[in-house]
């Protein structure tokens, strides 16, 4: 039994409550469709079936399939809509940008005069000191997790 949450719009899409989704792929274990607002012509979400918030609550089994499925829909969406780059977008939390609350990733094919954009500063502000602490910090922690 697939875990799903009943006011969770991906969920609905996952168990097919949803009859107006332009659905591109489903298996065993994630759901691909086009959002109903896209960014760009070919913008694909691919959604794990199981109704897992955020990337923290995903396990690596369930990461590692995300991903195969991601790489194969990323090559089926250049080839259908020849793309001049893509941007694989996947965000955790309101301050990121995330809206809807089941983990999903985002297959964005960009063209030089898309209505999309930059999506990073042109430059930041940060010391080498605060980089050093926050680079220490993180090692510290993978070295912590054996990772």
């Amino acid at each position: 039994m697939i875990d799903v949450q009943s006011d969770c719009p991906f969920c609905e899409i996952v168990q097919r409550e949803t009859p107006d989704v332009r659905e591109v792929y489903r298996d065993e274990g994630a759901v691909a469709f086009f959002p109903l607002e896209p960014a760009t012509l070919g913008h694909t979400l691919v959604v794990p079936r199981e109704h897992i918030p955020d990337i923290w609550s995903l396990d690596e089994k369930k990461a590692s399939h995300l991903a195969r499925v991601t790489l194969r829909l990323s090559h089926a969406v250049r080839r259908a809509t020849q793309p001049e780059g893509l941007n694989i977008i996947q965000s955790n939390g309101a301050v990121a940008t995330q809206t809807v609350f089941h983990l999903h990733v985002h297959i964005v094919p960009r063209w030089s005069n898309d209505e999309l954009g930059r999506i990073w500063p042109p430059e930041t502000t940060y010391s080498e000191t605060q980089k050093d602490e926050v680079w220490e910090r993180i090692r510290y922690e993978c070295r912590k997790a054996g990772v």
